[in-house]
C-alpha cells in the first residue's frame, strides 16, 4: 500500500527582522551628511564638510603606486609598516622633543576616528566617566557610549569678545570625580580653530598630576597653526606624555582624507592595551598606502610647509568675509572659520545654515552640531580647505550678506 509523506501545516507569514534596543539611539545621520546632500541640491559652494577639494601631491601617488607595483599588497603586521613607525616616531621627536620607541608605542590607524575609538574602548569601563570639552567632534560621545562609559560635558570658555573657545580649568576641575577614567583634548580645535597655548598645557599638567586620569589628544591638525604659533602637543609635557594616548591623521595632514590612515603614539603598557582593541576592530591598515607614505615622509617640506600654505587660504577667506556682516571669530588653527552671523539674521544655526544653502548658495555647518544637546549661539563654521576658485565663489556668493 502506498503512503503519502506526512505534510506540516505551517502557517505563512511575512519576513520578520527583529527589534533590538539600539545602542545609539540618539545617533541619526549626521549634519555633515545632511548639509553636503543639500549643498549638492541647490548647487551651493559647500564649505560645510571638512576636506580639500584639491589634489593632493603627485609624488604621494607615486610613491603608493610603486610599492602596489613592488608587491606590498599583503597584510602588513598588526602594528603597522615597521618604516611608517620609525618614520612617526622620528618626526615626533624631532617636532615635540619626545622619543617614542616605534616597536611598542607606535600604532597606525585606519584613520583618526577609529583610533579615538579604539583608545576609548581599550580603557573606559562601564560606570567611568570621561570629560570632553565642548563643541567637540560629534564622534567622542558615541565612542564613550559604545564603550558604557558616561560623557562629562564641559563648556569651553568664550574669550570676551575675541569669541574664540579657551579651556576653562575650573569648570575642568569641578568635572573630575573618582569615576573620572579620561578626559578628550583636542588642539588644534574642531570646530572653533582655537589652538591651546603651553601655558594651557602646563595647567592641564598640574590638574591631572595627582591622579590616575588618562589623556585622550586629538592632534589632528597639528601642522596647521598659524601666525606664528608653535603646536603645543602633549608629547612637549613629559608627564602629560605618559598619561596620554596622542592622535593624528595622515589624512589632514597630506591632503588625502580618503585613505583613513592615521596613528596614535603612547607609553608602553598603554599601547598594549589599544593594540589589544586594534587588532579585533581592524587588526590593520592599507599595506601600499603605509609603505608609501613612509617614502614620501623622508621629506619633512610637505609638513613643515602646510601652515603657509593654510594662513595663505585663511587670510584669502578672511579677508573676503571681513567685506560681509559676519563677525569674524579668531581662527589660530585647522582649516575652519567660525562666524557670528547675529548681525544678518535671527534664525536658529541649522535654519540658518539650510537658508545659507539654499537662498545664498553656501554651505555651513551651525556650530550647535557640535554640542551635547544642542546649544544656539548664533554661529556657523566654514571649511577653507577649498581651492582659491572654491573660495573665490563662495566669497562672491556671501557678499550678498
Amino acid at each position: 500500500m502506498n503512503s503519502e509523506p506526512e505534510r506540516t501545516n505551517v502557517q505563512t507569514s511575512s519576513p520578520r527582522t527583529p527589534a533590538l534596543q539600539s545602542k545609539l539611539p540618539r545617533v541619526g545621520t549626521t549634519v555633515f551628511t545632511v548639509m553636503s546632500a543639500l549643498a549638492q541640491q541647490h548647487g551651493a559652494v559647500n564649505l560645510g564638510q571638512g576636506f580639500p577639494d584639491f589634489p593632493c601631491d603627485p609624488a604621494l601617488v607615486d610613491c603608493v603606486t610603486d610599492a602596489m607595483r613592488a608587491g606590498h599588497n599583503q597584510y602588513p603586521p598588526m602594528t603597522g609598516v615597521p618604516a611608517l613607525r620609525e618614520a612617526i616616531a622620528a618626526k615626533i621627536a624631532t617636532l615635540y622633543g619626545h622619543r617614542y620607541d616605534a616597536n611598542s608605542e607606535i600604532t597606525v590607524t585606519a584613520g583618526a576616528t577609529q583610533a579615538i575609538l579604539t583608545a576609548i574602548l581599550a580603557v573606559v569601563r562601564p560606570g567611568d566617566e570621561v570629560i570632553v570639552l565642548e563643541p567637540c567632534y560629534d564622534s567622542y560621545e558615541p565612542n564613550i557610549a559604545l564603550a558604557g562609559g558616561k560623557a562629562v560635558f564641559v563648556p569651553l570658555g568664550r574669550d570676551g569678545e575675541a569669541g574664540s573657545f579657551r579651556p576653562d580649568f575650573e569648570r575642568i576641575a569641578a568635572a573630575i570625580t573618582p569615576r573620572t577614567r579620561a578626559i578628550l583634548v583636542n588642539t588644534p580645535h574642531n570646530p572653533s580653530a582655537t589652538v591651546w597655548s603651553a601655558e594651557d598645557m602646563q595647567r592641564l599638567d598640574e590638574l591631572l598630576r595627582p591622579t590616575d586620569i588618562l589623556v585622550i589628544s586629538d592632534e589632528v591638525y597639528e601642522h596647521m597653526v598659524f601666525d606664528g604659533r608653535a603646536h603645543e602637543s602633549v608629547a612637549r609635557h613629559p608627564h602629560l606624555a605618559a598619561r596620554s594616548f596622542i592622535v593624528s591623521s595622515f589624512g589632514k595632514t597630506y591632503h588625502v582624507t580618503g585613505w583613513k590612515v592615521g596613528y596614535v603614539a603612547a607609553p608602553a603598557p598603554l599601547m598594549a592595551e589599544f593594540r589589544k582593541v586594534h587588532q579585533f576592530n581592524v587588526f590593520t591598515v592599507n599595506t601600499p598606502v603605509q609603505h608609501g607614505l613612509a617614502r614620501y615622509m623622508a621629506e619633512p617640506r610637505p609638513y613643515l610647509e602646510l601652515p603657509a600654505f593654510y594662513q595663505r587660504k585663511r587670510d584669502l577667506f578672511r579677508d573676503g568675509l571681513a567685506r560681509t556682516r559676519f563677525r569674524l571669530l579668531p581662527s589660530e588653527g585647522s582649516y575652519f572659520q567660525c562666524v557670528d552671523y547675529s548681525a544678518i539674521s535671527e534664525l536658529g544655526e541649522s535654519d540658518f545654515c539650510r537658508w545659507l544653502t539654499a537662498e545664498i548658495g553656501v554651505a555651513a555647518i551651525p556650530l550647535s552640531a557640535f554640542y551635547e544637546g544642542g546649544r544656539e549661539q548664533g554661529i556657523v563654521r566654514f571649511c577653507f580647505a577649498k581651492r582659491d576658485e572654491t573660495l573665490h565663489a563662495a566669497l562672491e556668493r556671501l557678499a550678498r550678506l
